[in-house]
């Protein structure tokens, strides 16, 4: 659940409203603290969100180094080539078309990092088809404004949600916080027990 920072166990470094929604889920008092990292990148999709998530947590952790920082980052991958946020309508048209009727990876990379230093890192891919997509969808979709601030130019828990067609892995690693992997790391980082 979301709370102050006094309060707080765990700080989420990300304003993502959906990750928020995901980790209030483990009933963790959390504190939201968005990290304003540079997300220039090279390198794989999976290689990527790695090393986002990375910076974002350390970002975070250098001004709020007492309690653990979660941060995540999460990128639409069709065929090695990567599909982040559409700079505008004509490019979030051309990752629709280009996604319409195909399979697509979307990765989460997961860092946890402990005051003393440890980091739990995790990587998560789950494997998403499109159905064929026509224009008119396509244009009506764009009209809504929802692809503009997402990864791929679609959300899976909102209107694009319509577009999948099938799914292989953690449906919520394509909203952007994959829940199981995020239990064991929670798990691993002493913040998730049994009793």
């Amino acid at each position: 659940m979301e709370t102050t920072l006094a309060q707080a166990r765990l700080i989420l470094a990300s304003g993502s409203p959906r990750r928020r929604e995901l980790l209030s889920h483990f009933g963790i008092p959390f504190a939201v603290i968005p990290s304003d990292v540079d997300e220039a990148c090279n390198g794989t999709g999976i290689a990527q969100v790695a090393m986002l998530a990375l910076r974002k947590g350390a970002d975070v952790a250098s001004t709020h180094p007492h309690l653990p920082v979660l941060s995540a980052d999460t990128l639409v991958c069709l065929a090695d080539k990567v599909l982040g946020k559409p700079a505008n309508a004509l490019d979030a048209e051309h990752m629709l078309s280009v996604l319409s009727g195909a399979w697509h990876q979307v990765h989460t990379g997961l860092c946890m990092r402990l005051p003393d230093g440890r980091l739990f890192e995790r990587v998560e891919t789950t494997n998403v088809k499109f159905r064929t997509l026509s224009h008119a969808e396509i244009a009506r979709y764009i009209a809504t404004g929802e692809p503009m601030d997402k990864a791929g130019a679609y959300a899976m828990q909102e209107r694009g949600g319509m577009f999948v067609e099938r799914i292989e892995g953690s449906p919520t690693n394509v909203i952007g916080l994959p829940l199981a992997a995020l239990a064991q790391v929670l798990t691993a980082a002493g913040l998730l027990t049994d009793g």
